[in-house]
C-alpha cells in the first residue's frame, strides 16, 4: 500500500501522530469524455496532527472543476460530489488503513477511530 506523506516515519511515530489527530484521506475526482464519466478515488494521503486537509485536496478539485462537468447526466452530478468531499478535507480512512498497518485500531483524541 502506498500512502503519500509518510516518508521515514517509525511506526512507533506513526501510532503517537494518529492518537494526536493524525489521519489518511482520499480524495475524489472526476473526469468527463462527452458521454462517459469517470469517478476516481486518489492514493492515500497522511496527514499530519494539526495540519488541515483541504489544501492537499485543491489539484483534485481543480481537475474535477475543469474536467468533470462534461459528461452527461453524471459527469456534473460526480463533480459536485467530489467538491464536497474534498472541501470537507477528504474521506477519512484512517481505520482501515492503520489496521492495515498494525493490526489495531487507534484511538485519536476522544474518538475511536
Amino acid at each position: 500500500m502506498d500512502i503519500i506523506g509518510l516518508d521515514g516515519i517509525s511506526k512507533e511515530s506513526l501510532e503517537m501522530q494518529l492518537q494526536q489527530g493524525g489521519r489518511f484521506v482520499v480524495y475524489s475526482y472526476c473526469i468527463s469524455i462527452i458521454f462517459m464519466t469517470f469517478r476516481r478515488n486518489s492514493s492515500i494521503y497522511y496527514i499530519k496532527p494539526h495540519m488541515s486537509s483541504v489544501g492537499k485536496g485543491l489539484g483534485f478539485t481543480l481537475l474535477s472543476l475543469l474536467f468533470g462537468w462534461w459528461g452527461i447526466p453524471w459527469g456534473p452530478i460526480y463533480t459536485i460530489g467530489a467538491l464536497i468531499t474534498n472541501f470537507r478535507g477528504g474521506r477519512d480512512v484512517t481505520q482501515e488503513v492503520s489496521y492495515s498497518l498494525t493490526g489495531q485500531s487507534v484511538v485519536t483524541g476522544q474518538r475511536v477511530v
